[in-house]
């Protein structure tokens, strides 16, 4: 499938490395100019380099979602430049630790809510006004199935996707009637840094490269996504509607 997005503005959060790398390459290849936020500069510069050679082009902003203000700053930053925001994928997040709930230290559990939860409502604050300017926003929420399985010794990391999942299905419900579609996304098991993190002993050739993954992402960004306030579960190529009681 063929995907033109020229003429689009794409911000990718965590797009130094990983599904972010991978997912804002792909943007770029379709044609929309990617704005590429992260923390390592060096993997900012390396992005950028890879985005030339496909022909495409992005704005670096390398800075840390724990920098509230530079969040609330960026949407005034798009805004002045290009007056509007096409696409939005919040895939930055850390796993924080494997550890029973009762032996989490306060700071720890803080932090990861604070760069998955926190940092995710001030990004969606931000560029709100932004994408409802847009005659095609499309936004995705990174995801995943720990939100749903809630595993041992993932208490942190699931309770703060369970709360990125809540957070996007109110915006999707609170937009419907915009053009505006808005999706959370569970990646599955990647061959990422995080992943390597979680799961020390597996073998990442078993898994399926973040490339994949971007490549796979690309339809859900497209003008003529209908979906909204789903969770798509990109291992399954489906949707899961959230069932009320």
């Amino acid at each position: 499938m063929s995907i033109n997005l020229s003429g689009r503005i794409a911000l990718v959060t965590g797009a130094s490395r990983g599904i972010g790398y991978f997912t804002a390459i792909e943007l770029a290849k379709a044609g929309a100019h990617v704005v590429a936020c992260a923390r390592t500069v060096g993997g900012l510069e390396e992005l950028d380099d890879a985005i030339k050679a496909v022909g495409g082009s992005a704005t670096l902003v390398p800075f840390d979602l724990a920098d509230m203000g530079a969040i609330d700053g960026l949407g005034g930053a798009i805004h002045e430049r290009w007056g509007k925001l096409d696409i939005l994928v919040a895939n930055a997040g850390i796993l924080g630790v494997i550890s029973p709930v009762g032996h989490i230290e306060a700071k720890v559990f803080e932090k990861v809510m604070n760069i998955n939860v926190t940092a995710t409502w001030r990004l969606i604050r931000s560029v709100d006004p932004l994408m409802q300017k847009s005659d095609q926003g499309r936004a995705l929420i990174l995801s995943s199935a720990a939100a749903h399985r809630c595993r041992p010794f993932w208490g942190a990391y699931s309770a703060s996707k369970a709360a990125v999942e809540a957070l996007a299905r109110t915006w999707a419900a609170e937009t419907e009637r915009l053009p505006l579609r808005i999706l959370s996304v569970d990646p599955g098991a990647t061959r990422t840094a995080m992943r390597a993190q979680a799961f020390p002993g597996e073998d990442p050739a078993t898994l399926p490269h973040p490339s994949e993954v971007a490549a796979d992402l690309m339809p859900l960004v497209a003008p003529e996504m209908t979906e909204t306030g789903k969770l798509y579960i990109v291992r399954e190529k489906r949707f899961a509607s959230y069932s009320m009681p």
